[in-house]
Formats: C-alpha cells, structure tokens, sequence
C-alpha cells in the first residue's frame, strides 16, 4: 500500500512510465532469454551466427545510448520515447515472422536502437517530471523494472508452449500498447532550441573531468548487476541440480524491491550525509553479496540446503543495488547543464554498457578456468573486489568533494508526505530537462 500511495503522489506522466517499464520489461524478457535457444535449436544457426546476432543487439544498444541521449535533449524525451518502443515492436516482429538471416540481423539491430532511444529518454523524462522526489521516483522505477524481469520470464516460458512465434508476436504487442499508451497520455513538452551543436554537446559531458571520473568508478555497479544472469544463476543451478532454482533469484529481488526499496530510499535521504556515502555503501553491501556463493562454490554435490547461501548472496546484491541506484540517478544530472541531462544518461549508459560487457567476459573467464580445475572461488572472488573497489572510488570522489550536493529540499522531498495533485495545473515552464538518474537485460 505505501509503494501505491507513493505511485499516486506523482504526476500521471510519472506514473504512466513507471507502468510502461513494468511494461518494457515483461515485453523484454518475455522474448529475450529464449531467443538463443530459438536460433540454435529451431532454426539451426551455428553458435558464431547466433553470437553474431545477439551481439550486434548489445552493440547497436550500447554503441548509441548517446546518440539517444543527445536526442532527447534536442527532439524532446516524448517522441524518443515513442519512438523507441515502436522500433521494438518492428524488431521483436520480425524476430517472430522472418528466419531468413538478413531478417534476423535487421531485428536484432532494430531491438537494440530501441533500447539506445528509450532508456535515455524516459530516465530524462522522468527527471523531469519528478522535482525534488527524483530518488523516490527512480526507487519506485526500480520496483517496476525488477517486478518486469520477473513475470516476463515466467509468462515467456508459459507461451513458449504455443511455440516462439507466440511469445514474440505477444511481446511485440506488448510493445505496440506502450507506445500507443505513451502517444495518448504523456504531455508534449516544448524543446527551446539548443545552442551549438550536438558534438558540442558531447565535448561538454566529456570534458566534464567530475562526470567521467564517477562513470568510472560506477562501472562495479553494472558489472554486478549483470552476474544476476550469468554467474549467480550458475550458482543456483550447481548447487541444487535444478534449472528451475534460477527462477527463486529473481523472486527474492523482486519481493525485496516491494518491501524495502521505497522505505530504504526514503530513510537514507532523511538521513543525509552526502549521496556519495550511501553509493559507496551500496557498491560494498553487492560486492560483499558475492562471499556466501563463494563459500559453497566449491562443493561438487547438489542439496537444496546449498541454494540458501546462493539466495542469500543474491538478497545482499539486490539490497546493494536499491540502495546505491536511485541516489546514481538522482545524481547524474546534477553534474551539468539540466539542457544536457539526456546526454550525461546516454554517455552513463555507454560507459556502464561496456562495463558490464567486460566484466561479464572477465567472470566468464574465470568460471571456465573453474570448470577445468582452476579456484572455485575465483569469479566470486573477482566480483568482491570489484564492488569493493568501485566504493572505494566513490567514497573517495565523495572526500574530494567531486560529486555534486542534491538540494536540502530533495531531502526532505524523499520524507514528507506528498502534497495533494494540483486537479487543474498550469503550465510548465519548457525546458529540456531539470536534473537525474539511470538502472536496469536491462531492458
């Protein structure tokens, strides 16, 4: 009831995206996760074709956050919105009406500029639209996006009875409703003319020495977050024998997102100290989510009593996590121009992107060296230190005084009950963005 009350708080245009994430994420991971399995076993591509397909996915994402970024500075968030989720439904129906290879590609790359489009913009929007209540309204994102990944699977693997045409041909309508959905209810905003030019832009935000350093030193962040589908999964299927214990990782984050993800946002912020300390200690409490795994990583027999440290890991990642994430967002845009607040997400994204691309190669290095008699506890290992070295990078950023102060009143925002909604608002004033945040295959 609180994460409902504290969802009506906001303005329908908040609540319509932290809907449409649900959204994005069920469309997403419906489709998504099984999409290997249908190019290796139904249609007989060979692993370098499947690689080539699913990487050109992650690499037209990856490669454009920015170019999505700068977009929705320019054009307005709305329409990079719009556009974004329509371009997945074009990539997601092509992935369900063509096996020829050409085709394929064409939906992979169509599924990954949809991506680079829309998670810039609607962390943009939702920046705007948010006020002083930025971290909350991102926590609350958080809640959507982590309940997404959960249904998504489990109703993907309900139509995949029916065959893959009919999971996909379901998230591409998932998709078709988003963008109808954000067509009809997210306000148009007037976008003042930029001045200069988008290389400018870009000149800018990475010139900006304080922004680049703590991109930087977030990459731990990321490449945690990935280990949810690599290498903790790995740990939950080793220890019980059982493919199906994957499902309970995700079923722990998402009830943890529901019970503590608002309260523990709400009451860091009350409590101050600087958004870089509760960063720092939210980097930790992940890396530190990666021991109890490690304890029993190297026991060769199954027994359900050895998923409980692998559930236990995961609860310190998602704590980690929800803990760190909302105040990341909130700051992102607090870095620079509020005109450039899309481009600092899609450079973030970029940067954060890459990471977890070299980090999930990295663990997946390290559990092949495993495999084949090399530390059990390595990838664990590997991962510890990263989160612990990413909070001591912020922490050390926080003591040099090279992040910037979010304003007493978003502080007191994230306690006080939110004023009743205004039933006939006036118009706000235009403006490409007021500043912060980005998260969460993410999606």
């Amino acid at each position: 009831m609180r994460t409902i009350a504290a969802v009506r708080g906001f303005p329908p245009a908040v609540r319509l995206l932290l809907v449409n994430q649900l959204g994005v994420n069920i469309g997403f991971y419906l489709l998504i996760p099984y999409l290997a399995t249908h190019l290796t076993d139904d249609l007989g591509l060979s692993a370098a074709v499947v690689g080539l397909v699913l990487g050109l996915r992650n690499l037209s994402q990856q490669g454009l956050f920015l170019i999505g970024g700068s977009a929705a500075d320019r054009l307005g968030a709305r329409g990079v919105i719009i556009a974004g989720c329509g371009l997945r439904t074009l990539g997601f129906a092509l992935f369900a009406l063509g096996d020829a290879l050409p085709v394929l590609i064409a939906a992979s790359v169509l599924s990954g500029l949809a991506g680079a489009l829309f998670n810039p913009a609607v962390r943009t929007y939702v920046a705007q639209e948010s006020g002083d209540r930025k971290a909350e309204a991102f926590a609350l994102f958080n809640v959507f996006a982590t309940t997404g990944a959960l249904i998504g699977p489990l109703l993907g693997s309900l139509l995949l009875f029916g065959g893959f045409r009919v999971a996909a041909l379901t998230a591409a309508g998932v998709f078709a409703l988003l963008t109808l959905a954000q067509a009809a209810v997210l306000p148009a905003r007037a976008v003042p003319r930029p001045p200069g030019s988008v290389l400018g832009d870009w000149r800018e935000v990475a010139g900006n020495r304080r922004f680049v350093a703590f991109s930087l030193a977030m990459v731990g962040m990321y490449g945690m977050e990935s280990q949810l589908y690599l290498l903790l999964p790995h740990a939950a299927r080793k220890a019980t024998g059982w493919a199906g214990a994957v499902g309970l990782v995700f079923v722990i984050g998402t009830l943890a997102s529901l019970l503590l993800q608002l309260r523990l946002t709400r009451g860091l912020a009350a409590r101050g100290g600087g958004r870089g300390r509760w960063i720092a200690a939210g980097l930790a409490v992940s890396g530190l989510g990666f021991v109890p795994p490690m304890l029993v990583g190297g026991v060769t027999e199954t027994h359900p009593v050895l998923l409980l440290p692998v559930l236990a890991g995961a609860l310190l990642l998602y704590i980690g996590l929800m803990t760190a994430q909302p105040f990341v967002m909130e700051l992102i845009p607090a870095f620079g121009r509020g005109q450039l607040t899309g481009t600092f997400y899609g450079l973030f994204y970029a940067v954060s992107g890459v990471a977890a691309a070299g980090v999930g190669a990295g663990v997946g290095w390290a559990m092949d060296a495993a495999t084949h008699g090399g530390p059990a506890w390595l990838p664990y290992a590997c991962c510890t230190a990263l989160g612990l070295a990413s909070a001591a990078a912020v922490t050390l950023l926080q003591r040099c005084r090279a992040l910037p102060r979010v304003p007493a009143a978003a502080a007191a925002a994230a306690t006080d009950p939110p004023a009743p909604e205004d039933p006939d608002p006036p118009a706000k004033a235009t403006s490409a963005i007021p500043a912060p945040r980005p998260p969460s295959e993410t999606r």
